[in-house]
């Protein structure tokens, strides 16, 4: 086979690779998500843990059907910027890279949009490959979907805890009621355990969690609660900022 030809079928798989992605995000824009890499992911590992019995706790519910608390929440707690960026927050990234330069714990800077592209279609890891197609999902979904869609996505495959996935779930599993009903404070705790589900617990706060909560509960305050998620459906949101 002459080079010219190897060129020709990696070109000819790339651009099909890119339509593929292309289709399946524009698809994800009207039709909820099966279920996610991330919880297919998740699900192999307790299988390989000895684990064939527990499956995933998976809800879908539309945006509309979640109380606002549940997305202001999520919002303050991890991407406050979420409705004026297009997918990265640059500042967040720089400081990011100089507070890791000093070692210690390693501190994220990932968006809403960033957390979507990978556990929505993409494994976990830290290798440049998945860093890239992250940043190319991220920029998909960006321009493809709407805020609202993206948040919509976010709160219905995020892990509230081991094989629980979205609000509806983690609001029915710990709180014994649907996400429509989530109170600001009920909100505010699951939204301070997602760094770390695993490790961190809705259903029995730690000192360390309560001190989140109250936290993310004066974030929502500071943003100006629900109103501040009206901005998302904005064709041109204002450009007042947090803190601004």
């Amino acid at each position: 086979m002459t080079a010219r030809r190897i060129f020709s079928l990696i070109w000819r798989a790339a651009l099909a690779s890119v339509g593929a992605s292309v289709l399946v995000v524009l698809v994800l824009r009207f039709v909820p998500p099966l279920t996610s890499a991330f919880m297919i992911e998740r699900r192999l590992e307790r299988i390989t843990d000895g684990d064939f019995t527990t499956p995933n706790a998976y809800d879908w519910v539309p945006l509309e059907r979640i109380a606002p608390h549940a997305a202001i929440a999520v919002i303050a707690s991890e991407d406050q910027l979420f409705p004026f960026h297009a997918g990265f927050d640059f500042k967040s990234i720089r400081e990011a890279i100089r507070y890791n330069a000093r070692g210690g714990k390693v501190r994220g800077a990932s968006t809403i949009s960033q957390q979507v592209a990978k556990n929505v279609f993409l494994w976990s890891g830290r290798s440049y490959v998945r860093k890239g197609l992250e940043a190319w999902f991220t920029v998909l979904v960006e321009f493809l979907w709407p805020k609202e869609r993206i948040l919509e996505v976010y709160l219905n495959v995020a892990e509230f805890g081991p094989g629980t996935y979205g609000v509806e779930a983690a609001s029915r599993k710990f709180f014994r009621k649907p996400a429509s009903r989530l109170t600001r404070r009920e909100a505010a705790t699951l939204a301070a355990v997602l760094p770390s589900p695993a490790r961190l617990h809705a259903e029995a706060p730690s000192a360390y969690v309560q001190r989140r909560i109250d936290f993310i509960m004066g974030q929502m305050r500071a943003l100006g609660g629900e109103s501040y998620l009206r901005q998302l459906g904005d064709d041109e949101p204002s450009r007042a900022q947090p803190g601004s």
